[in-house]
């Protein structure tokens, strides 16, 4: 299989179906667990958004131009309280009007460790698959996004809101009672969710498994800029990772590349 590939999609089961996005094709993954692939780069990408040819990649698959005009390429994605569409000065209204002014989850998870984030209501529980998360809950709801990222830069004062990509592969994690933490911030933050009339939900945890049949000792990152040829067994996959015997891919820093895929 040969073609431009895109973050893999995630399917919610028993054990998470990934399917990784090449050129037309759609390759289920999991049964690649335990077989060796080869992927060699071209040195071609093309930008996901406009398909254009380009040197360099920006913002995980974009052109330059793509990357400082699309709103979904704005710093206000990575720290949603920088919102500015009140402003008049969102890049894309229309854009903003369909993925920002919606309904946003606030959510603990469980990846590297507790970590308190954020998603709109219509990417769960995929952001929770693309963050290698094991358990998650969401604890609020609120009206839009720029709300919920001013909640989370309250709450991220006492939890944690990044992830350890390494510890999240090794999944040597301590358990957390997350249900315990929920109550915890009902508590010790009324006053702010109020304020925000944040809505407190009460869902039941989700627990997530992985196909990991193993993982390296010691992780090293792989890429197709600094190796274009990369091979090793499929030992599992993780988030957005392929972990191989020789290390591991992030495939969705990888939009846009063009690989071929053999096994």
């Amino acid at each position: 299989m040969e073609g431009n590939i895109l973050k893999m999609k995630t399917e919610l089961k028993d054990v998470v179906q990934y399917h990784l996005p090449i050129g037309d094709e759609l390759i289920h993954m999991n049964p690649l667990i335990g077989k060796k692939l080869t992927m060699s780069f071209d040195g071609k990408i093309n930008c996901i958004h406009t398909g254009e040819s380009i040197k360099k990649s920006f913002g995980q698959g974009y052109s330059f131009k793509s990357f400082r005009s699309l709103a979904q390429c704005d710093m206000c994605l990575v720290r949603p309280e920088t919102c500015h569409y009140a402003d008049g000065t969102c890049r894309e209204p229309e854009w903003g009007v369909k993925h920002c002014m919606i309904p946003h989850y606030i959510y603990l998870s469980v990846a590297s460790g507790l970590k308190v984030g954020i998603t709109r209501e219509t990417n769960l529980p995929f952001r929770w698959m693309d963050q290698g998360a094991t358990s998650a809950l969401p604890i609020l709801k609120v009206k839009d996004r720029l709300t919920s990222g001013l909640i989370e830069v309250e709450l991220s004062k006492s939890y944690a809101d990044k992830t350890n990509w390494r510890k999240m592969l090794k999944g040597d994690v301590e358990a957390v009672d997350l249900e315990e933490v929920r109550e915890e911030i009902y508590e010790t933050f009324g006053n702010i969710i109020d304020d925000y009339e944040a809505e407190d939900l009460e869902e039941e945890i989700l627990e997530i498994n992985y196909p990991i049949e193993s993982v390296p000792e010691k992780i090293t990152s792989l890429s197709f800029d600094k190796k274009p040829l990369i091979e090793g067994v499929l030992t599992g996959i993780k988030g957005q990772y392929l972990i191989l015997d020789t290390g591991v891919l992030n495939i969705r820093k990888h939009n846009g590349y063009s690989i071929k895929l053999d096994y």
